[in-house]
């Protein structure tokens, strides 16, 4: 019994290593902490900056305006004594009327507060350029993460098809463990920057080496289809979980907290890593697989990857920008600033699940098409919002229509190199990846700057009339023809299965007797 169960532990780890559901868990597991962290930071970032840049601010302002207010109240009392003087001789008007007002000053300095709205800059923030000026630097912030995982990316489909995708899904955990333990801590613009960077590099890792595993895991189309659908639910997942959950954790316990919380599910994501995917064994790909160059001159391939890069720059825009024009219009408070996202994690959450099946049976191409339409229609509705209710109904169909792109396009991509390029999949699923960072890199970096020219609604009918124009372009993917090698490779196996068929209606013939299999051979 005592050697039995000891055996039981590495029964399981043999068994896990061997099953391709866990292997979906573990990626499921790291797309969610990577989108966790990419969302906490939304709601956070704005005000946080807000209260210790601007207040740090009004706080020199404010001593200067409270000296010159004693003057103000120590000459009601000075005219009130010479009024004692004339009392019974009305000789000066200003005699009379600095009695007046000493009555009514006394009753006024209480009354005049609540005009002055104190109330007011806890709702709606006061400085109007400092959050002009703050649209773009947030924007460059949340854009920092997207620029330098379009620059890793490129490398990082040559790394997993020479070392395999399980040492990368492990330096991608450890380099998100260190992001998220640096945005806890740091206090100033420039950290959070270097911390935000960080995470692109991280996810960079975690993102190609998980959808390059899963595609090679998964090797039929249709069980591919409801992998990444999985897979992406997680990542919806996260979406759903990171705005809400950080503006009510820094709400209410303040900002470290839920980047401590992210700090110790990434160490559980870990030691999953370390007991299922073996990262210190190296298992490169058995081909060559097509080059990262050969592959973005498909059309077909940069026609999924542009339906990737439009559906997501729409929400891409919106995080940056979003929570300043709610704190401007509506005077929201800070945790609706995350809540407001909840509508469109919740649908991308069901859109992704749904679809991951029906968009197979629908056809990807049309999910995909009426996707980007759904996207932008809701873009063009967002502005018509007059409070966070109104809200509900725009959100919502925006993260159901990216929901619904996403579980379209990310099995096209690789259904697309399984018929017109070699089988391998890390450089088609950093070309993905590549999609999603041009979003999430020229979304925030050149909303902030539009938002600060022309206003945030010609944003979203800026944006919303190019995901319109741009769903044409997905009838392309209706029936993609295969390259000439693919078709070679087709002809030379379809007689062995002609041939096959032929023997079998042979030997299938009347068997009506024991011996009617030799005179079959007789008779050939």
């Amino acid at each position: 019994m005592p050697p039995a169960a000891e055996r039981m532990p590495w029964r399981w780890l043999a068994a896990g290593r061997a099953s391709r559901s866990l292997v979906l868990v573990v990626v499921f597991v790291a797309l969610l902490l990577d989108n966790m962290l990419l969302t906490v930071v939304v709601p956070i970032v704005p005000t946080f900056l807000y209260t210790t840049e601007y207040e740090g601010a009004n706080s020199s302002v404010a001593p200067a305006r409270t000296e010159p207010a004693p003057p103000a109240l120590k000459a009601p009392p000075f005219s009130s004594m010479f009024s004692y003087f004339d009392k019974t001789t009305v000789t000066v008007s200003g005699s009379t009327s600095a009695m007046e007002p000493v009555n009514r000053t006394e009753i006024s300095p209480p009354s005049q507060p609540p005009p002055t709205s104190p109330p007011l800059p806890s709702g709606c923030p006061e400085g109007e350029e400092f959050l002009a000026t703050e649209n773009v630097r947030v924007g460059l912030l949340f854009a920092s993460k997207a620029l330098v995982q379009l620059v890793v990316n490129p490398s990082m489909g040559l790394l997993t098809n020479r070392i395999g995708y399980h040492i990368p899904m492990f330096i991608g955990f450890v380099i998100m463990f260190l992001s998220t333990v640096m945005f806890a801590f740091s206090g100033t613009y420039t950290l959070l920057f270097i911390a935000r960077a960080l995470q692109g590099i991280g996810s960079s890792f975690s993102s190609v080496a998980g959808l390059g595993m899963l595609a090679s895991v998964y090797t039929e189309d249709f069980e591919r289809g409801n992998a990444m659908g999985i897979a992406l639910g997680g990542l919806a997942l996260g979406v759903l979980i990171g705005a809400p959950f950080g503006s009510v954790m820094y709400e209410f316990v303040g900002k470290s907290s839920p980047f401590l919380v992210l700090a110790f599910l990434a160490l559980l994501d870990g030691v999953l890593q370390l007991c299922i995917l073996q990262p210190s064994r190296i298992c490169p790909e058995s081909t060559k697989g097509t080059p990262v160059f050969t592959l973005l001159r498909d059309p077909y391939i940069l026609v999924a990857a542009g339906a990737l890069c439009f559906s997501n720059m729409g929400v891409a825009m919106l995080e940056p920008t979003l929570p300043i024009w709610m704190m401007q219009t509506m005077c929201s408070p800070k945790w609706q600033l995350g809540m407001a996202f909840l509508p469109a994690s919740i649908s991308y959450l069901i859109g992704t699940n749904l679809f991951g099946i029906l968009a197979n049976k629908m056809g990807r191409w049309l999910c995909s098409l009426i996707g980007m339409a759904v996207v932008g229609i809701s873009l063009l509705c967002v502005p018509l919002a007059k409070n966070i209710y109104g809200m509900i109904g725009p959100n919502g169909g925006l993260g159901f229509a990216i929901g619904m792109v996403d579980s379209a396009m990310m099995p096209i991509m690789g259904y697309l190199v399984d018929l017109r390029h070699t089988s391998v999949y890390g450089n088609v699923y950093a070309i993905a990846d590549i999609a999603f960072c041009m979003g999430f890199a020229i979304g925030p970096s050149t909303g902030g700057a539009i938002v600060r020219a022309i206003g945030f609604p010609w944003l979203m009918v800026i944006i919303g009339v190019i995901n319109i124009a741009y769903a044409p372009l997905c009838w392309c993917l209706r029936n993609p023809p295969a390259k000439e090698e693919k078709i070679a490779i087709l002809s030379q196996e379809c007689p062995m299965q002609t041939k096959s068929y032929t023997t079998q209606k042979t030997l299938r013939d009347f068997p009506l007797a024991d011996d009617s299999d030799v005179e079959a051979e007789n008779a050939e």
